[in-house]
C-alpha cells in the first residue's frame, strides 16, 4: 500500500474553481461551499464524500482500502 495523501484539489463542477484542501483522516466531508461561486457541493450518488466526487484523489479511508464513513 502506498502513502496516504491528506490533501486534495477540489474542483467545482459549476464554475471550475479549484482549491487545495486538507482531507480529514477519520471523517467524511458531506458538504463543501465553493470558494469561487458559492455553490454547495455534495457527494455524487455512490460516493462517500465531496473529496471522492470532486477531488484530485479519494479520501484517506478509501485510499487505505476501506469504506468511508460506514
Amino acid at each position: 500500500m502506498g502513502q496516504i495523501v491528506n490533501q486534495s484539489i477540489l474542483t467545482c463542477p459549476s464554475c471550475g474553481h479549484a482549491e487545495q484542501e486538507d482531507m480529514p483522516a477519520d471523517a467524511c466531508v458531506f458538504f463543501y461551499d465553493c470558494k469561487g461561486c458559492g455553490v454547495r457541493l455534495k457527494p455524487k450518488p455512490g460516493d462517500c464524500c465531496v473529496f471522492c466526487s470532486y477531488g484530485s484523489g479519494p479520501c484517506p479511508p478509501v485510499q487505505a482500502g476501506g469504506d468511508c464513513c460506514t
